[in-house]
């Protein structure tokens, strides 16, 4: 009886995330010096690009990225009425190679949101990669979505989801 329920608890709790990744194509050097990049904001929620910015400087960090820089703010036009284009990210991929630095980090949000209803639940969906920036080659992508509890905030929600993706890059 106990196990099962345990499986129906781990079945249960596996709901709220779905993954989608691929195996990083080459070994990532933590030492390596990084960039964070644009992460464009594609729902209705003014600036989740930035607020998912902000949480992936501090799970790159908290996975051992020590050498990161983030690109200059001045590529960036996101504002509250004008969502950032795929422009800014090529800018700054640029702005990253002529800096020589090494991996560049950058995604698209897909959804930042509390869901309609009683509980009002936080959810999060997210694209993420890395490219080597010597050669322009994305060496991984994911993606994934996850919603939390009612008492949960998002910024919490996108936090996991990041740790998440970011794990299963090899990055921990």
């Amino acid at each position: 009886m106990l196990k099962r329920t345990l499986l129906l608890l781990a079945t249960l709790l596996s709901a709220c995330t779905t993954l989608n990744t691929s195996a990083p194509k080459v070994a990532l050097e933590k030492e390596a010096q990084w960039a964070l990049l644009p992460i464009l904001n594609q729902t209705e929620t003014p600036q989740a690009g930035l607020r998912a910015e902000a949480l992936m400087e501090a799970s790159l960090r908290n996975a051992g990225i020590s050498q990161l820089q983030r690109y200059p703010a001045r590529l960036n036009q996101e504002t509250l009425f004008e969502p950032a284009e795929r422009k800014i990210a090529d800018d700054a991929k640029a702005w990253a190679s002529q800096q020589g630095l090494r991996y560049g980090v950058s995604g698209t949000v897909t959804e930042w949101r509390y869901k309609v209803g009683v509980d009002g639940e936080p959810a999060v969906g997210m694209m993420l990669q890395i490219t080597d920036l010597k050669n322009g080659q994305v060496v991984w992508s994911g993606s994934g979505g996850k919603t939390g509890y009612s008492r949960e905030s998002l910024s919490g929600t996108a936090q996991k989801l990041l740790n998440q993706l970011l794990s299963s890059a090899g990055l921990e």
